[in-house]
């Protein structure tokens, strides 16, 4: 991978990220203590409509993510009085859609059993899931 990650460390398989929603990433401290959590590449924004027109102008921009330092009150509090250079920032891996990244931050705490454990810095778990439909070729074979 040849593009600038900023703070952030990736030993993961090649990937481009520009075909890249987001991220999942794991902060550890000095100690050991751990956060997992997931990071969008590109926010959506929105424009006010033309004159004359009733539908709003949206574009992407790039998100913060390469001076990113987590969704935690308590480690942001930490990364503040220590400094960024007492702890890692590992990418875990890149995934391409929001679903995907839902997904695989949840099974990481859940695997981890990050919220029972005090050498986890995760306090919350939030999850909803939307299953994609599937377009079936054969109406036939689609039992629901």
């Amino acid at each position: 991978m040849k593009s600038d990650l900023g703070h952030w460390n990736y030993n993961g398989p090649e990937v481009d990220i520009n075909q890249m929603i987001g991220f999942i990433y794991c902060i550890t401290d000095n100690n050991g203590k751990k956060y997992i959590g997931k990071k969008l590449l590109l926010n959506k924004k929105k424009r006010n409509p033309l004159k004359g027109r009733v539908n709003a102008r949206r574009y992407t921009v790039e998100s913060d993510w390469r001076v990113y330092t987590g969704s935690s009150p308590v480690l942001n509090e930490y990364i503040s009085n220590g400094g960024k250079d007492k702890f890692q920032f590992e990418i875990l891996s890149f995934q391409p859609s929001k679903l995907l990244m839902a997904y695989y931050e949840t099974k990481e705490i859940i695997d981890r059993n990050a919220l029972f454990r005090d050498d986890y810095y995760n306090e919350v778990l939030n999850c909803r899931f939307r299953k994609h439909k599937v377009k079936y070729e054969n109406s036939a074979n689609n039992v629901r």
